[in-house]
Order: structure tokens, then sequence, then C-alpha cells
């Protein structure tokens, strides 16, 4: 499904629904647009439910088949989200899905695939695993084409899987231990999305990517996504925040990308006359958030209304 992501160009959806595990779920988008869709016999039924907080997730998690071939159909190559709308390493999903899950993503390699997770210790096991189920294993899809069954084999040399990105959400220091199971696990490419970002960061880089005092990680970091909450009951973003996610990833040769600033920046922000345009003042109060200003663009993703500095947007590889 094509997508207003700015960081990728399509998503792909094969598990639907997921469940709160940290602060960064409390706002969930997908979690409000998967209630949308919950009514009686809609693809998010029973997926999620109404509080007096909003719709929250079940706990609920549903594997869907006929979404699986979805990536072998697109001609062009692109850059694919895995799972905007869930959480592939969600403890509910099996093992034998995710096998196909990446049998589908071994098959399609014109595609780059982006997996994003907060269960990064199961990531880590899963993918260091998963070369020992052994380079000929093969694995059966329902549902291809009218009537055929596809077999595809599933060949695991190289591994890993250099079309697959392997990332982790970070919205607060308390969750850098996140990042620590990423860098113990196999991947072509690992990311860190720092979105929402709830409270300022040291990510600890050293001149390499690495994490100073986390070396015996076998990996580094090639990305990472910042961005700030936006909807109903956003939390506020200090640019602070991320101009000093920018320098650390400067530093140490990193790719930054600034996908949004969220709909209420931290006050004081920084002046209009020091590179805003198009503000007009927030008069709301919360207890988090005592005053704000608001972009006209609800989600602060219009780059054109950034101080000039915040206007980064690498991808790994192409690091300036």
């Amino acid at each position: 499904m094509s997508t207003s992501i700015q960081w990728t160009d399509e998503t792909w959806n094969p598990v639907r629904g997921c469940s709160v595990i940290s602060p960064g779920c409390v706002n969930c988008y997908a979690m409000k647009q998967a209630h949308r869709f919950s009514g009686a016999g809609k693809p998010y039924e029973g997926l999620t439910k109404l509080t007096t907080a909003g719709p929250q997730w079940t706990g609920v998690v549903r594997t869907v088949e006929d979404a699986l071939l979805e990536p072998l159909s697109w001609k062009k190559p692109r850059r694919v989200f895995v799972n905007s709308m869930s959480d592939l390493f969600h403890e509910s999903v099996p093992d034998e899905f995710i096998d196909k899950v990446f049998a589908v993503m071994a098959l399609a390699k014109r595609h780059t695939f982006q997996i994003l997770t907060k269960r990064a210790e199961r990531m880590r096991e899963y993918c260091s695993r998963l070369p020992n189920k052994g380079c000929n294993q093969f694995v059966s899809f329902k549902g291809y084409g009218s009537t055929s069954v596809l077999w595809g084999h599933m060949d695991l040399q190289p591994w890993p899987l250099p079309n697959v990105w392997l990332g982790v959400s970070v919205e607060s220091e308390p969750y850098l231990w996140r990042v620590d199971r990423l860098m113990e696990t196999p991947a072509a490419v690992r990311f860190i999305s720092a979105e929402p970002l709830i409270a300022p960061i040291d990510f600890g880089f050293d001149t390499h990517g690495f994490q100073r005092e986390r070396r015996r990680g076998r990996g580094n970091v090639d990305w990472v996504i910042v961005g700030g909450e936006s909807g109903p009951g956003a939390r506020p973003f200090d640019l602070a925040w991320a101009r000093s996610i920018i320098e650390q990833c400067r530093a140490a040769g990193v790719a930054c990308f600034v996908k949004q600033i969220g709909s209420c920046i931290a006050w004081p922000p920084l002046g209009v006359d020091e590179g805003f345009i198009n503000l007009t003042f927030r008069h709301s109060r919360t207890d988090d958030a005592p005053y704000g200003y608001q972009l006209c663009d609800r989600k602060g993703g219009d780059p054109t209304e950034w101080p000039e500095d915040l206007r980064v947007r690498d991808f790994p590889g192409v690091c300036q």
C-alpha cells in the first residue's frame, strides 16, 4: 500500500494488531487508524477497543496469509516498510509465519525491506538462528495466482539478507537497551527510529557508529530517524533534541533523517525570527506541555516550515 511516510515508498502488512509495551506506544498512529476499521467484518475487527484514553490495542494479533505475496507482484523496486500496523516480532506471531515473511523478502530481491520493532530481544534471537535452519528450506504459500501454490526456494546465502534493513524504536534513554540488542543482530543495515522522541537521547556513538561502552556488540548503526509526536494529545518535541541527534550522527558518520517535528513544539522554541514561518500560537495547556507552537502542517512534516539546520533527510550510504 502506498504511504505518506517519507522514509519509505510502500507499506506491507502481513500482520495486524499489536499491544502497548512502552511510553512510545501511548499515542500510536496505527492503533488509532486500525480502530477506524475495527467494526464487524472489517480488517481490524477485534484488534482494538475504545477506552477513556481513546482507541487501544486489545493485544490480539492476526496473521494475514493473503497479504504475504504482495511484494512479489510489485515490479518497480521500492523501499517497503514491513508491518506499519503491527510488529513482526510480536510475541503472538509464530516463528513459522516470520519464516514465510523472510522467504518472501528473499525472493523479492528487487525491493528493500525495512523492519522496525520494539521487541528487540526476539528479533535478535530469531535472526541469529535463522541461517541454521538450512539454506535449502522451502516455504509453501497459499493463494498464489488463481489456484496454484508457490514453492519459494529460500536461499539464505549471503546472510544476512542484503535487501533487509532491521531497526528498533527508541523513544527515550531508558530504552537504549533495544539498540544493544540491535547491534547483536545480524543485519545488512541497522537503524533506529527515535519517533516519537519524548526526551533527549545520547546514543553514545563513537566515530565509527558504534556505541561507546557497548563495544561488545557485533555491529554498528547505519541510520537514525527522528520525529516528534503528532495527533491529539501529542507530547511536546524540543528542537534541541533533534539538533543533538543530528550532531551525534554527523560526528559518527551515521545517516540521519528528520521525519517530522510533531504537532506541539516544546516551549520555548526558536523564535519566528530564527527560521520559522507560518507559525500559529497554540493556546493549550497540559501537565507536560504548558504552551507550544503549532505549524501549518498538523504533523510538522513540511521541512519548508522548519529551521534550515533541521532539514536533514539522508539515507544509509548517502550521509553528508
